[in-house]
């Protein structure tokens, strides 16, 4: 699952402190029972367009990845959370909302990966293709 969020409004000196990005992402995937296999790498941006500065950060974990940027001159923050294992979208949409003080948001949660619903059908479609490579008939690889 993906749950993607547009965050506007807020607090602006949140979306500069680049200590605060990086406690939450620290801290952010246990609550969600996710296992971080990075430190989180957060950068601050600044380039030509003064409207693009702002916070970047991301974590690599074990079901997929969670990032953030900020763009205080614009009061909006974009934040993805992608899990292969499904989590609780309205506690991330409610803490993420708590971080930045954000005022509205817009949020899309994208179901991904459906056809591997659970492990029993992912070994059952391996196992297909891994049988359809060995006898030699690509004429249908399912990818």
């Amino acid at each position: 699952m993906h749950l993607v969020i547009d965050g506007y409004g807020g607090d602006v000196e949140k979306m500069w402190d680049q200590q605060l990005v990086r406690d939450f992402l620290d801290q952010f995937p246990s609550k969600l029972a996710m296992t971080p296999i990075t430190e989180p790498q957060v950068l601050k941006y600044t380039g030509d367009n003064v409207e693009d500065a702002g916070v970047s950060g991301f974590v690599i974990i074990a079901e997929s990845h969670i990032s953030i940027h900020t763009f205080p001159y614009r009061q909006y923050v974009n934040i993805d959370i992608f899990s292969c294992k499904s989590f609780d979208d309205q506690r991330a949409l409610a803490e993420a909302k708590q971080l930045f003080d954000l005022t509205d948001v817009k949020t899309w949660l994208l179901d991904r990966g459906l056809e591997w619903a659970d492990a029993r059908q992912g070994r059952a479609e391996v196992q297909l293709q891994r049988g359809s490579l060995g006898s030699g008939d690509l004429s249908s690889p399912r990818v």
